[in-house]
């Protein structure tokens, strides 16, 4: 079995979707001790931005940048490593309403038509389904479905939608809201998620 494990936070240890990911892939660890990990940090090393350069690329015309290049690579590796994967575990902190920048490059590198989803007469079809993908969400307020601030939820809805595309449907969200309303509640809500995530079904 085969794990890849995404942090997205531009925050290092500061960061509390980081602190919850590391969580709940201890807890897989103690559930499957043969499981093999491979850990991506985009907050350290970020993937490029999609640019014209990057889609002429994947037409065929050839890189001359050297770093273009590299990227390139980069970008392959993180769509096979994505493939391999049995689970995935992803640290995906709320920025702004919606996910890191660095986060979307990524999943702008594994959204590839022919390989994780096609199009057929019948609309898309996703072909990432055989993969079970826990989040570590981390939110600042509260956008939960009952909270009054719910429509500014582009986080979460966003990776459903998107990873529903791509046909994943074993999808969780291991979440700690509140984080910037008071201490209390900041240390509440950490020890609520890391419970959650040692709970987590294997």
């Amino acid at each position: 079995m085969k794990l890849l494990h995404v942090d997205a936070s531009i925050l290092g240890r500061n960061s509390v979707s980081r602190q919850l990911s590391a969580a709940i892939v201890k807890r897989l660890r103690e559930a499957h001790p043969r499981i093999e990990v491979t850990y991506t940090d985009l907050g350290a090393q970020p993937i490029g931005h999609l640019t014209g350069a990057h889609l002429a690329a994947a037409q065929g015309a050839t890189p001359e940048s050297p770093a273009l290049l590299e990227d390139l690579a980069r970008g392959a590796r993180a769509l096979e490593d994505f493939l391999a994967a049995d689970i995935l575990v992803v640290g995906a902190p709320m920025y702004n309403f919606s996910i890191s920048s660095q986060l979307k490059a990524w999943i702008d590198r594994i959204a590839v038509a022919g390989r994780t989803f096609r199009y057929t007469e019948k609309g898309p079809e996703g072909l990432a389904g055989a993969k079970k993908v826990i989040v570590a969400s981390s939110r600042g307020g509260f956008y939960g479905p009952q909270s009054p601030a719910a429509f500014l939820d582009h986080q979460e809805s966003y990776l459903r939608g998107i990873l529903g595309f791509l046909g994943i449907t074993d999808l969780t969200f291991v979440r700690a809201e509140g984080l910037n309303v008071g201490a209390d509640q900041r240390q509440a809500a950490i020890e609520a998620a890391t419970a959650e995530a040692a709970r987590l079904a294997a």
